[in-house]
């Protein structure tokens, strides 16, 4: 399962034990704090399989050429997460009318003081969204350190810039967070993206870029390489994986001329609308 932080100051032995995550800003009604066995005790677990996938996961193919770690094929993973509503948690602190915004930090500080701390924020709309989690649990174990222990925001059907690790600090914010992280990384030019879900107060009135939000239906053979060659007269089995930002994966196509005809591939066991779905041919 890939591994990315922005920053290089990752605590390396997180107690559990004391560890709190701290809820409030200027538009939290009550400041409140919650321990992780505060988490596991006091709200409705909840347990669902979502893609996580870099934001700059094929950037390493972009032509023109793209700034940034120039990743391949595997920035992205597939786990059955389990955790808290996300919702669930802010009640607690309840939130007022006019938030805009829920901005989120954790433990992971910059080697340098000018380094800009990484915190992130999603719309009030998306944060309320059952899926949204504050998750401990990745495949039925604690979270490794290098994933977000002890716990992680798990944003399923957004790319995963959003998906926090290691969070200890929630703020309920009725402004738009303007850090370098928001206002400058991870926008793309407005129009090349297909933004059916839309962070409107992260949005340019008249700027030349719009924030990344959800993940772009797509798909990858898992078994052959481009440019594998394959022997005639045989049969061959061609497997991959599809995924999409949780409407649901439904019908996998496959074609052997160039896109002139088509067949439906056979789909695999369907966990979920934010899990990828195997398919073979």
């Amino acid at each position: 399962f890939f591994v990315r932080w922005h920053l290089s100051g990752v605590p390396q032995n997180p107690d559990e034990k004391t560890w709190k995550i701290k809820i409030g800003g200027d538009a939290a009604n009550t400041p409140v704090e919650f321990s992780l066995q505060d988490l596991k005790t006091q709200f409705e677990p909840v347990e669902l399989v979502a893609v996580c996938l870099c934001s700059g996961n094929r950037r390493g193919f972009f032509e023109p050429h793209v700034a940034g770690v120039e990743w391949a094929y595997g920035a992205m993973g597939n786990a059955r997460w389990k955790g808290v509503r996300l919702k669930d948690v802010l009640a607690k602190a309840g939130i007022k009318k006019d938030a805009v915004e829920i901005a989120f930090n954790g433990a992971d500080k910059p080697a340098l003081d000018k380094t800009p701390d990484f915190i992130k924020s999603l719309p009030v709309w998306k944060s309320m969204d059952d899926s949204t989690l504050i998750a401990w649990e990745m495949n039925g174990q604690p979270l490794p350190v290098h994933n977000g222990f002890p716990v992680r925001l798990v944003v399923p059907g957004w790319t995963a810039t959003y998906w926090v690790k290691m969070l200890d600090e929630i703020e309920v914010r009725s402004k738009p967070e303007d850090v370098f992280w928001m206002k400058t990384a991870y926008r793309v030019p407005v129009g090349k993206f297909p933004a059916i879900d839309r962070f409107v107060s992260q949005e340019s009135p008249n700027g030349p870029n719009t924030p990344i939000t959800s993940i772009v239906v797509n798909s990858m053979f898992t078994n052959i390489r481009p440019g594998s060659r394959l022997a005639a007269g045989r049969t061959h089995e061609l497997k991959g994986i599809a995924w999409d930002d949780g409407r649901g994966i439904v019908l996998v196509q496959v074609s052997e001329d160039g896109g002139r005809t088509w067949r439906a591939a056979r789909l695999g066991q369907d966990l979920g609308k934010f899990s990828w779905r195997q398919f073979s041919i």
